[in-house]
C-alpha cells in the first residue's frame, strides 16, 4: 500500500515510518525539511499551509492512506499562535480537501489531550465539553470536528486518536510534556534536571511504541466496528515526581528538581489527569502494553544511544 505522511520529520514520524516499512508499505514522507530518500522511503518537501502544493503532491503520488502529522505543538504555539493556526488549522483543511478531491481512501489524524480544558472529570471520557486554553488545543479541536464533518458529509474515511503526551528517544517538538522526556535525557547526560512542572503534576503520558501501534490498529479496524471518528487512547498517568523516581531506579544518583514555568504549568493544569479510553477498547480492542517502569527500562538505553550519536537536545 502507498502511504503519504505529512510532518514526517517530527517526533511521531520516525517511529511510524519504521513501523509502516516493516509492514511492507511504500512511504512518501513529507516535511518542510525533507531528509535524503532511501529505497524504502521517498522524502519530499511540503508546507501544508500551501494548499496548491498539498493538492499537487497528493495528486502526483496518489496514496491510498494519508497520515497527517504536521503540527505546531502547545508551548511553541503559544509563542507563535499565528503560525500554529496556519499550520494546524489551514494545513488540516488543505490536507482534508486534497484527500477528498483526489480520492484518498483514508486519512489518519493525530489529535491531543490539548483539546480539553479546565474542570474535567477524572478520568476524562471522549464526550465532554472541549474548552482548550491554547492555540494548539483550539486548532486540534477544530481539526477533530473537520474530520467528523468530512467523515459524515464528504465520504472520507477520517479516523484519529487523542494522544496523551508522547515520550520517545527523539528530539522533542515544543510540547508541554517535554519535562518528562528531559528527566531521562538530562538524567543520562548530566545526572540532573530542573523540571518546569511541579512535582505533583499529573497528566496522561504514553510511550511512543504504544502510540504508533494505536494509530496502526485504528487504521486497520473494520469501519463497521467504529462508533466515532476520534478516540481517546490512554497509557499511564504518573505524577512528575513518580517519573523522577522511575528515572532514578534506572539512572542511580540522578537529581531532579522543580521550578515550574507559569506558562507551561498553566497548560498542564488545564489538561486531564487521566483518560477514559473505554470506546477505543470496546470498538477496536485498544490496550496499552507499557507501564511507566516498563517504558523506563526500554527507553534509557535508547537515550544513551541517541546521546552517543551526538544528538543535541535543548530545553
Amino acid at each position: 500500500m502507498k502511504i503519504l505522511m505529512t510532518g514526517a520529520g517530527g517526533q511521531i514520524g520516525s517511529d511510524l515510518i519504521t513501523a509502516l516499512v516493516a509492514q511492507g508499505h511504500s512511504i512518501v514522507a513529507t516535511d518542510l525539511k525533507p531528509r535524503p530518500s532511501t529505497p524504502e522511503v521517498a522524502w519530499r518537501g511540503l508546507d501544508v499551509v500551501d494548499g496548491a502544493a498539498v493538492d499537487r503532491i497528493i495528486a502526483e503520488e496518489a496514496p491510498e492512506v494519508v497520515y497527517h502529522l504536521a503540527a505546531i505543538l502547545s508551548a511553541t504555539g503559544e509563542k507563535n499562535p499565528a503560525l500554529a493556526y496556519a499550520v494546524n488549522q489551514t494545513g488540516t483543511w488543505n490536507v482534508l480537501e486534497a484527500c477528498r478531491t483526489r480520492g484518498v481512501r483514508q486519512l489518519m489524524f493525530c489529535s491531543s489531550i490539548a483539546v480539553y480544558g479546565p474542570g474535567l472529570p477524572d478520568p476524562t471520557p471522549d464526550d465532554v465539553g472541549l474548552r482548550p486554553t491554547t492555540m494548539y488545543g483550539v486548532t486540534k479541536a477544530a481539526g477533530e470536528m473537520l474530520c467528523e464533518y468530512y467523515r459524515a458529509k464528504r465520504g472520507l474515511d477520517c479516523r484519529g486518536v487523542r494522544f496523551p503526551g508522547l515520550i520517545s528517544a527523539s528530539l522533542p517538538g515544543g510540547g508541554s510534556t517535554d519535562y518528562a522526556l528531559f528527566m531521562y535525557v538530562d538524567g543520562v547526560r548530566v545526572g540532573s534536571y530542573q523540571a518546569f512542572a511541579r512535582p505533583d503534576t499529573r497528566v496522561p503520558l504514553m510511550y511512543m511504541p504504544d502510540g504508533v501501534r494505536g494509530l496502526l490498529e485504528l487504521a486497520a479496524a473494520p469501519a463497521d466496528k467504529l462508533t466515532r471518528a476520534i478516540y481517546n487512547i490512554a497509557g499511564f498517568s504518573p505524577r512528575a515526581d513518580e517519573i523522577a523516581a522511575s528515572v532514578g531506579r534506572a539512572v542511580p544518583g540522578v537529581t531532579i528538581t522543580y521550578q515550574p514555568d507559569p506558562l507551561r504549568q498553566g497548560i498542564l493544569d488545564s489538561w486531564p489527569r487521566a483518560l477514559d479510553d473505554t470506546c477505543a477498547r470496546a470498538d477496536w480492542g485498544w490496550a496499552p502494553r507499557y507501564t511507566l517502569d516498563q517504558m523506563t527500562v526500554d527507553l534509557v538505553p535508547k537515550i544513551r544511544e541517541l546521546l552517543s550519536g551526538g544528538a543535541k537536545l535543548t530545553h
